[in-house]
């Protein structure tokens, strides 16, 4: 086989599987993060958080000490993927990622007014994250010895 007719391939190195759930986790927080700005360009919405309140949800300090626990979930949830024993690391991923999948189902009940379109897709995509977090961990490959 000459030089010419010499073909290259990519190599395709199996990711870990802690690093997979730490990145799904960053990812999550990413379309958290954009969910929340792109809220801002809604009109009047702005308006709204400066006197105090979101589609009826008027912030109290229980209220703000809630979402400041839920949120950081997932940047403790990066931290606890790569540093915790994996059978340790498997269960808390899918119990930590069926609490906040409820979280995200139990707050479209939540506010008045209309919902955009864009924060639907957002909701559909973190619930798709939410579910492949899940996933990867319940489908976590074992062996034996």
């Amino acid at each position: 086989m000459s030089v010419q007719e010499t073909k290259t391939k990519l190599e395709d190195r199996q990711v870990n599987v802690k690093a997979k759930l730490a990145l799904l986790w960053v990812a999550l927080m990413f379309l958290y993060i954009y969910n929340d700005i792109f809220s801002i360009y809604q009109p009047g919405h702005v308006a709204d958080l400066l006197d105090g309140h979101i589609e009826g949800v008027y912030f109290t300090q229980e209220m703000l000490i809630g979402a400041v626990l839920l949120m950081a979930v997932p940047s403790i949830m990066v931290l606890l993927s790569v540093t915790l024993k994996a059978s340790i690391v498997r269960w808390l991923n899918i119990l930590v990622g069926v609490f906040q999948l409820l979280v995200l189902l139990g707050t479209q009940f939540v506010g008045e007014g209309e919902t955009w379109i864009y924060w639907r897709i957002y909701e559909v995509l973190e619930a798709a994250f939410l579910a492949f977090i899940i996933w990867t961990a319940w489908k976590w490959p074992t062996y034996t010895e």
